[in-house]
């Protein structure tokens, strides 16, 4: 007489397993998108957003600062007048800065959102993290119109972050606090 165990078990290996079905996905991977609809939308996330033609005249704001500047940072961009922080860089390091300048590797229009993937131009993670102001430069063929569009762009097995908006917070009695867990800052620049 076999146990209670075995009895159970034998009836899961005996058990018919319908095949899998695919999964059908039918919602809209396009929508509206657009370079108008992303500068609005991040800017609703109380960034401050910028649409330039040149990328070094737009960055002569930051004369006189210590900005970190990954690895990748086209050499144009390193315009005279800052002092330009490079890897590796420790903690304190990071802290000290007057904040960081980076690309990014894809940016979505319907939600606001710029995705970074530790890529050229991008970064360790602790580079947007660390210092108070991050300025992300923005290629207009970097913006998807979608969330699902933008996935498709990506890597999915890179270090994914997804940033809407300055870091911020809320209490329970939904105080907005900025800055906490990450830049209090967020300036992006559509090229």
């Amino acid at each position: 007489m076999a146990s209670a165990r075995e009895e159970i078990l034998q009836r899961i290996r005996d058990a018919k397993v319908p095949p899998a079905r695919p999964v059908v996905r039918g919602y809209d991977r396009t929508g509206p998108g657009g370079v108008e609809l992303f500068a609005e939308r991040v800017a609703d996330y109380r960034a401050i957003v910028h649409t330039v033609t040149s990328v070094p005249d737009a960055l002569k704001a930051l004369a006189g600062k210590r900005i970190v500047a990954p690895q990748g940072v086209p050499h144009e961009w390193l315009i005279d007048g800052v002092t330009w922080l490079r890897e590796p860089l420790s903690i304190e390091e990071l802290d000290r800065a007057d904040g960081v300048l980076t690309g990014c590797a894809v940016a979505i229009a319907d939600t606001g959102t710029i995705v970074l993937d530790g890529g050229e131009a991008q970064g360790r993670r602790a580079l947007t993290l660390l210092p108070d102001y991050h300025l992300c430069v923005v290629r207009v063929d970097q913006i998807a119109a979608s969330v699902p569009e933008a996935l498709q762009r990506l890597e999915p097995t890179r270090p994914l972050t997804f940033i809407s908006g300055p870091s911020a917070t809320s209490d329970i009695e939904l105080n907005r606090v900025e800055g906490v867990h990450g830049p209090r800052t967020l300036e992006v620049l559509i090229v």
